[in-house]
């Protein structure tokens, strides 16, 4: 129609996951880009630079209660995560600093540089009971700037320092810097490596994972880490059907002959502003399958795009997600991924102590640090 308005479809930064940077769900004012009949520019968008904020921490470890969870327990160094994974479930986590879970979730970055502090005072603390602690859940602690700030590894250093069990997952071959830590930790059971391998087809993961490490960089790391002796994990992080889901027998062979122990699998979610996140990718680089796509997850979502119960969430339901876990079940048998996790040891956690033999008084951190009568966790 002459002189009317109409929606376009974004066109995201080059080097980016998501295609816009639409408005978060707790603002007043949602923004929308429309032609407007005077033209739309066809060049490129420009490059978007990524922006580093301080988040001073106040507590570090976060506690959940999901029984479909393996830890209760987890530390995230950063918010926002510069891999722009397209299909992030963290993504809508940014509208609560009035933020974007699009564009803005993978360029403006939110780092808690006393992390390594608060954790030391966590730990230190009398009531505290040791249980292993996932390094890296929501956004991935080895991501490009970890290689600048050492946040990670400074955490590590603290969890090595009182023998804490700890677990880490990660796209990026950065891991392998910290080889010296986590190799004496894994010897010692207290700490199991996974890597985050969605495809095995490289033009798919630049499209989906941009600044992730290639598929080849990252079974390789699966190698590097098997071969320093740490039991490894691969995880099929998402299944996405119709898109990587012909690859599940494919890419745990491959896993299997770099070394990995064990495989699991999560099914693409979906939740809050994620939903539109992906519908905008898939049209913008699939837009030949898009609508197959979104068909196929709201089949195993009963009929919605996302169902957020505990266990039904991660695996969906129907006939096409029992298809999905017979075939994984199948393929983790035949390539030897099947067998027992070994827990982590907690039976080793040692607080350290001070130079006169007794232990750190907990509320205080170290001699001199911290404000009596104040809990550093609250």
């Amino acid at each position: 129609m002459s002189g009317g308005r109409r929606h376009t479809r974004p066109q995201g930064p080059k080097g980016r996951g998501a295609t816009a940077n639409a408005t978060g769900r707790y603002e007043p004012v949602t923004r929308h880009a429309v032609d407007d009949g005077w033209g739309i520019s066809e060049t490129s968008p420009a490059p978007l630079r990524t922006t580093l904020t301080r988040d001073t921490a106040r507590t570090i470890i976060t506690y959940n209660r999901s029984p479909d969870v393996q830890f209760d327990r987890s530390i995230n160094p950063y918010r926002g995560c510069e891999h722009g994974c397209v299909y992030c479930f963290a993504r809508p986590t940014h509208a609560y600093h009035g933020l974007s879970a699009g564009l803005d979730f993978e360029s403006r970055l939110f780092f808690k540089p006393n992390g390594p502090e608060v954790l030391r005072q966590a730990l230190s603390r009398p009531a505290y009971r040791p249980r292993p602690i996932a390094l890296g859940v929501n956004t991935d602690a080895y991501q490009p700037v970890e290689r600048q700030l050492e946040l990670t590894r400074a955490l590590l250093e603290v969890l090595v320092e009182y023998r804490h069990p700890v677990s880490l997952l990660t796209k990026s071959a950065l891991i392998l810097r910290d080889l010296d830590l986590i190799a004496p930790m894994a010897e010692q059971g207290l700490c199991q490596v996974g890597v985050s391998i969605t495809t095995l087809e490289r033009p798919l993961a630049r499209r989906m994972e941009p600044r992730a490490a290639a598929p080849h960089r990252r079974l390789e790391t699966v190698q590097a880490l098997s071969e320093a002796g740490g039991p490894v994990m691969v995880m099929m992080a998402p299944i996405v059907p119709a898109l990587n889901e012909a690859e599940i027998e494919g890419l745990l062979q491959a896993s299997a002959d770099h070394g990995a122990r064990w495989a699991g699998y999560v099914l693409l979610r979906l939740p809050h502003e994620l939903k539109d996140v992906m519908h905008e990718w898939l049209l913008q680089h699939y837009p030949d399958r898009a609508a197959r796509v979104i068909s196929l997850l709201r089949e195993m979502r009963g009929g919605k795009d996302y169902d957020s119960d505990w266990f039904r969430r991660g695996r969906g339901e129907g006939p096409r997600a029992r298809l999905i876990a017979v075939r994984f079940a199948r393929a983790l048998r035949r390539f030897g991924l099947d067998g027992p996790r070994p827990p982590l040891r907690t039976d080793l956690f040692c607080p350290p102590r001070r130079p006169d033999g007794r232990q750190y008084d907990l509320d205080f951190g170290r001699p001199g640090e911290g404000r009596p009568g104040a809990d550093p966790s609250v």
